[in-house]
């Protein structure tokens, strides 16, 4: 909680509340969920109504309001991934955590869960692992980064089909080329450098 009272410190009076994100997510990261007896400190750290720290946590969907293993792998259901095939993503995390979306592995190693969107929609299918998000999946990269994960390696996150950030697999397809000059596209009408417009 220490932690948590040098955050409050830093906004001003009256606006305490406004740390309530990091407040949970300082709560999250040091036992891994947000138990009501958290929520309830950190109202009274911030001063604020229990009911609104309630409201938050249930909210958000990266807040846990339950233990949900030591890696928390989320799967993106919406349309974009869905098109780019995250029904066969979602099999192959079930298969290689042994645990169905919204269950918790055996060994408590893994919890799944399917969400919406996690706007990064140009790299579909998408899965976040914690706070990694792995994306232009394929099934084999799905086996490889939760084989990973259970040898206690990190793998790296970002693109897994080799290409950079959002960039187009073939390369760069515009911006190529530095700006036009000012002026670049104005109707022949509007040009201010015209001499002799005829007007008085």
């Amino acid at each position: 909680m220490k932690r948590i009272q040098a955050i409050v410190q830093n906004y001003p009076e009256g606006s305490q509340t406004s740390a309530i994100s990091m407040a949970l997510d300082i709560v999250q990261r040091q036992i891994g969920w947000i138990p009501i007896s958290a929520m309830h400190k950190v109202a009274e750290l911030l001063s604020m109504p229990r009911m609104r720290v309630y409201e938050w946590a249930t909210f958000y969907t990266m807040c846990k309001r339950e233990y949900r293993g030591k890696y928390n792998v989320k799967i993106c259901k919406s349309l974009p991934c869905m098109l780019r095939g995250s029904d066969f993503i979602i099999r192959a995390v079930e298969d290689a955590t042994g645990c169905c979306a919204g269950g918790l592995s055996d060994d408590k190693m893994f919890g799944v869960d399917l969400v919406e969107c996690q706007g990064a929609c140009v790299n579909a299918p998408v899965i976040a692992i914690d706070d990694d998000y792995y994306e232009d999946l394929t099934v084999c990269d799905v086996y490889n980064i939760i084989e990973k994960l259970r040898c206690g390696d990190i793998p790296p996150s970002g693109p897994q089909g080799g290409r950079y950030a959002a960039e187009p697999c073939c390369g760069l397809t515009s911006l190529q080329t530095g700006p036009p000059p000012p002026g670049y596209c104005i109707q022949e009408a509007l040009r201010q450098d015209k001499k002799g417009d005829g007007c008085n």
